[in-house]
């Protein structure tokens, strides 16, 4: 009987916390509740996951190696500010726009880490709310 309540009350509820964090932070495992919209840049439409709350900030395009729907992200922010993108765990090719509002203000490349073979961190060149991950083909 003691022992059916340990396995009830502790192994249990550890298994299914040890599930749930995996699910929750194994790179390459996408999240399906994100959002797609379409975006219209530079005249091209785009099909864009949305990215606009700090836990899918911080994800990003982390894990995927191929388009699987989409063209890429947008990042919305709350506010302006200097912003920071790297390649950790990104095994995509991304050209990065980074953009007042809706208005490109620059673009910049950031390789997979594949190619890199090390983190490379590019930065917006002025205050930005708005970041879109574009996939290159």
């Amino acid at each position: 009987m003691k022992k059916d309540k340990i396995l009830v009350f502790f192994i249990f509820p550890f298994l299914i916390l040890i599930l749930l964090l995996l699910n929750i932070f194994l790179p390459g495992k996408k999240d399906k509740r994100l959002k797609t919209i379409d975006y219209k840049l530079n005249g091209v439409e785009y099909k864009l996951l949305l990215a606009d709350d700090e836990a899918e900030w911080v994800k990003g395009l982390m894990g995927y190696k191929k388009k699987e729907g989409f063209d890429g992200m947008l990042f919305i922010f709350p506010d302006k500010k200097h912003r920071q993108f790297w390649n950790k765990n990104t095994y995509l090719d991304l050209d990065i726009y980074w953009l007042d509002d809706k208005t490109v203000v620059s673009k910049s490349f950031l390789p997979s880490i594949n190619k890199t073979g090390k983190i490379v961190i590019v930065n917006s060149p002025k205050e930005v709310n708005h970041v879109i991950e574009l996939i290159v083909d």
